[in-house]
């Protein structure tokens, strides 16, 4: 669908389907082992960059491995794993959390934000929800409205709403909330509703797309008031938000990337023409994206050779963001997602790929093929590839992950050339989670349904909240 481009420029660096197959008992879920990085080891368990082995080196979780000293050393157990369920068993989050009354976890769902994928976020929270496991977790719903403020909202409001984005609201009349932005004395994290209420909370889920929300900022917050929360900390919710530092970081770990160029405002308004040049020097088809900004929102397709249509794709970017990238279109591409679950201290977990297949008239995965129009995409879950190429979509999954401090949950989308070269696209921290969104049905086809997939996002983020409540913070 997209022209074809030939480059020799040194970032378009395709990885065929070329991967030495490893040794599994699934082949849905292939485990990324403690260090990606490559190294020498002589271990019976160690692992090589792409996780070929069948153990997994866990360090310090609540189940599967224990720490002792030992003469002022830690020592390490490994133990074999087998399908996702044994793997996670050990991982860093028990299956038997406790809030702080010692009864059901009390998780706050953050929604909505000051992005443009505010009413996406709505629809997210609401699977969010519905998939809580109310034996285990009570949620406490706050939405975040356009002009930033945190207000309290009610689950009949959320779980009733429209399945459609142009209609999905927040009450605006709702209480107020705050989040103290420190711990309390006992360690636990509050939240002020309205004049008088306070509420403890043990764990945050943000629910948030785009700026303002998936991008670091929120997280910061939730640092400064210690209070665990899902997904990536604040450094890989950063990178994972800009597109360009992300390519970057990609680039530099040896990840295959489309050719593309970064324009930055100040250089726009000082020289468009530049900027339109070298656009244009990328091929007969282009993309233009804001750098920061997900759901397709702010994208054109844009055939370089139409006089005008490359600068108002270009504008019409800078209206969202301060800094755009635009990316060469490939030869027929295919868009390959996969899902990834874990955590780097523990390890994680790649999904089953799945393939997006697109027929809108806007000719690539626009905002409106994905939430606007029924018909304007069809999800393959699983993507019909071949048990290599599957491998190799898992294998770069969890090498991204790794080169951009993933941790909690991400979906690494691909794309898969006419030549069988496949490129990495970007990385999602903080992933869809509407009822037709990848991540949740690309773990559904890996044996993990909606509820176990919810629960075992709060439990990684508790484990690590108690990991990082234990680091020294004084000299």
């Amino acid at each position: 669908m997209r022209t074809p481009h030939r480059s020799t420029r040194a970032d378009a660096t395709p990885l065929r389907h070329a991967l030495t197959p490893h040794r599994s008992t699934r082949a849905d879920a292939t485990p990324l082992r403690h260090a990606l990085t490559p190294h020498r080891s002589t271990r019976a368990d160690a692992s090589d960059r792409f996780g070929r082995t069948s153990l997994l080196t866990r360090w310090g979780s609540p189940r599967g491995a224990r720490e002792r000293d030992a003469g002022g050393e830690r020592a390490r157990e490994a133990r074999p794993v087998g399908g996702i369920d044994d793997f996670f068993d050990g991982a860093g989050g028990s299956r038997n959390v406790r809030g702080m009354s010692g009864s059901k976890v009390r998780v706050a769902v953050l929604f909505g934000g000051r992005s443009a994928e505010h009413e996406i976020s709505l629809l997210s929270a609401r699977f969010v929800v519905e998939m809580l496991d109310r034996e285990r977790f009570e949620p406490v719903l706050i939405g975040i409205d356009k002009d930033g403020r945190w207000l309290l909202q009610e689950e009949a409001l959320l779980l009733g709403a429209a399945r459609d984005p142009r209609l999905a609201k927040l009450n605006r009349t709702a209480p107020d909330v705050t989040l103290d932005v420190h711990p309390g004395a006992s360690g636990d994290a509050t939240l002020a509703i309205g004049a008088s209420e306070r509420r403890g909370i043990d764990v945050v889920f943000p629910v948030l797309h785009g700026p303002m929300g998936e991008d670091g900022t929120v997280q910061g917050l939730l640092e400064l008031a210690g209070v665990p929360y899902v997904g990536a900390g604040v450094l890989g919710s950063a990178v994972g938000m800009d597109k360009d530092v992300m390519k970057r970081l990609l680039k530099e770990a040896g990840l295959p990337l489309v050719p593309h160029t970064v324009i930055r405002h100040a250089q726009w308004e000082r020289d468009r023409g530049a900027g339109i040049e070298a656009a244009a020097a990328l091929g007969e088809v282009v993309f233009v994206k804001p750098a920061n900004m997900g759901s397709s929102v702010g994208v054109s397709r844009v055939k370089t050779g139409v006089a005008g249509a490359l600068e108002a794709a270009i504008e019409a970017a800078f209206e969202l963001d301060l800094k755009v990238i635009v990316e060469a279109g490939l030869e027929r591409p295919r868009e390959i997602e996969c899902a990834v679950l874990g955590d780097p201290y523990d390890g994680a977990m790649a999904s089953t790929p799945g393939e997006i297949v697109v027929d809108h008239a806007d000719g690539f995965y626009s905002y409106a093929a994905k939430y606007i129009d029924e018909t304007g995409a069809t999800t393959r879950v699983p993507a019909d590839l071949s048990a290599e190429q599957s491998e190799m979509v898992k294998s770069l999954a969890l090498r991204t992950f790794e080169a951009l401090e993933g941790a909690g949950l991400a979906r690494v989308d691909l794309f898969l050339d006419a030549t069988g070269a496949f490129y990495v696209n970007e990385i999602n921290t903080l992933p869809g989670f509407t009822a037709i969104s990848m991540y949740p049905k690309l773990w559904a086809a890996s044996a993990v349904p909606g509820r176990e997939l919810v629960g075992r996002l709060i439990e990684l983020a508790m484990a690590r909240g108690a990991r990082k409540a234990k680091l020294r913070t004084s000299a």
